[in-house]
């Protein structure tokens, strides 16, 4: 499980204090399906990079899969992350000069696989998304759908309990949106936690569990 108890994160922006996240207590249990909705400016991204392991919290306790985290120095973060954590976002951050095969092969890489356990493990996964045919093809020559396929193809790579996507379907059409909610969707039914943060009330209430934040607090849990 995710949970943080009391986790606050606060900036300092022209000199003054802004609480991104106030106090916040929450609890991820394995196999959810949640949606973070809110305002802009409301601490979504603040509370998925939290969560993610990419930000730290001023204060407050996180236990993820029953270990606090919350002291953890940076290579034991990247540890929990590359182990648990896949992370899908709106703009794809894939590397430009890599093949689709070589950017879902490269979590595997930082983890010491071997190339043929790697290729393998990376071609399986992309064509149960249809990509079989275009593994070889770099970001540039792919449309915004494929991208986001190949993205979530590198997220789930190393087998995470948890997956969290960040307006997942934001920087593409209406038909490539409903495929990539269609694939993590699935993906969900296989048994990885999904948390999708979004501005767009259809795809967030496609979740069994809503989150709603206002100036960094959880103001309601449905």
């Amino acid at each position: 499980m995710m949970e943080l108890r009391g986790i606050c994160r606060e900036y300092e922006v022209g000199g003054e204090t802004v609480h991104a996240l106030d106090h916040v207590d929450l609890t991820i249990r394995p196999g959810e399906y949640v949606s973070i909705m809110g305002p802009s400016g409301s601490g979504k991204s603040t509370l998925l990079n939290v969560l993610g392991l990419l930000d730290r919290p001023t204060m407050g306790t996180y236990a993820l899969q029953g270990e606090d985290v919350s002291k953890l120095d940076d290579d034991a973060l990247a540890a929990k992350r590359q182990k648990h954590i896949g992370f899908v976002f709106q703009f794809f951050h894939l590397i430009p000069r890599l093949t689709a095969l070589e950017n879902v092969e490269l979590p595997l890489v930082l983890a010491g696989a071997a190339q043929r356990e790697r290729r393998e493990r990376a071609t399986k996964v992309l064509e149960s998304v249809g990509l079989g045919p275009r593994l070889h093809h770099r970001p540039d020559q792919l449309s915004g759908g494929e991208r986001q396929r190949v993205a979530i193809c590198r997220a789930i790579i190393m087998q995470p309990s948890f997956l969290l996507a960040d307006e997942p379907t934001g920087n593409l059409d209406s038909k490539s949106g409903t495929e990539i909610m269609q694939i993590i969707e699935q993906l969900n039914r296989d048994g990885i936690a999904l948390l999708i943060v979004t501005h767009d009330p259809a795809i967030g209430s496609r979740a069994s569990r809503h989150l709603t934040l206002r100036d960094g607090k959880i103001v309601s849990d449905q």
